[in-house]
């Protein structure tokens, strides 16, 4: 299948009806007007998104689309039951022994083998799918600086391994790691993220036929890093993350395309041919920079999508072009 350069994303909104509505109804439009990419999380809108979605996923061909989830932040509710944070935590991880209060970090993180696998099974039977295609770990660096760099290998050694149990059982294509500082920060960042030791991560639970072929990070007009910025050691070199990914041969999903919207007043229609929108010029930019497989962008309003994926029927901008915007 291939992946189309825009991705339909499903982070924000209240937890309720309508906006459940509008991802549906924007999921359908995207997946009939050609758009195969779909990312989402189970904390998402506590769990809302992944339903959204499963209810489109029912009416589609499975090898028609490609899904991307992500498990590391609890989502402290179901969207469905009312109950504190406190008693939906018992009922569902601490009471069953899926996650003690002492494996969670900083109140809102974890990645244990025992959640990860959990969070797996709320994320299938909420997409109404047996498999994902691309299972995340949630903003991974978020442990890193209560952890410490030796203590954080070890939990990522831990996560990685959970994650080829779950490739070798079929339940998940591939995995990655979706985030948000991480690999746009320097070196010297306590929650900075070496693309190199990851890699060596996998290869040390996985071998060389590790599932380890992703990284999702920001990328918009207001955020560069990835595109401009040389935060990633790699095999003797200092490279940009987009470099360093497709230096180790892992494709790239980009995060936040237009900054939750905020971003739109930048650029003008003018400035990438065939633009007509701030929009699709932002939208552009993200899915036009070398190493970028999809950018994402939510969509729960289908006017968006239908804006959105004109983009689709046009060439990439250069990158010549891309450093002219910024």
């Amino acid at each position: 299948m291939e992946l189309s350069s825009i991705g339909l994303g499903t982070y924000l909104g209240d937890p309720g009806p309508a906006v459940d509505a509008g991802y549906a109804d924007s999921a359908r439009a995207f997946a009939a007007g050609g758009g195969t990419v779909f990312d989402t999380a189970a904390n998402y809108r506590m769990g809302q998104s992944e339903r959204a979605l499963g209810r489109v996923f029912r009416d589609l061909a499975r090898e028609s689309f490609f899904v991307s989830t992500k498990a590391g932040y609890l989502p402290m509710a179901d969207g469905i039951t009312r109950e504190t944070p406190r008693a939906w935590f018992q009922r569902v991880l601490g009471g069953p022994g899926v996650l003690g209060a002492e494996e969670v970090v900083d109140g809102c993180h974890a990645m244990t083998p025992r959640y990860l696998a959990h969070q797996l099974a709320v994320s299938l039977e909420a997409l109404q799918v047996a498999r994902v295609d691309l299972f995340h770990l949630h903003n991974p660096e978020h442990q890193r600086p209560s952890l410490g760099p030796a203590k954080f290998r070890e939990a990522m050694l831990r996560a990685f391994e959970a994650c080829e149990r779950m490739a070798a059982e079929g339940r998940i294509g591939a995995y990655g790691c979706a985030t948000w500082n991480g690999f746009r920060v320097p070196p010297e960042a306590a929650d900075h993220l070496g693309l190199e030791a990851l890699l060596l991560a996998a290869l040390d639970v996985g071998g060389k036929d590790h599932h380890f072929r992703w990284i999702q990070l920001p990328l918009n007009l207001a955020q560069p890093e990835a595109f401009v910025l040389a935060t990633q050691p790699f095999r003797g070199e200092q490279l940009t993350p987009l470099a360093a990914a497709r230096a180790a041969g892992l494709q790239v999903q980009v995060s936040a395309s237009l900054m939750q919207a905020r971003i739109l007043a930048r650029p003008s229609g003018a400035e990438l041919p065939g633009c007509r929108t701030p929009a699709q010029v932002a939208l552009q930019f993200a899915r036009s920079c070398p190493g970028v497989a999809t950018a994402l962008c939510g969509m729960s309003d289908p006017g968006h999508v239908t804006e959105n994926l004109e983009l689709l029927g046009l060439p990439k901008a250069g990158p010549d072009e891309l450093l002219a915007l910024l």
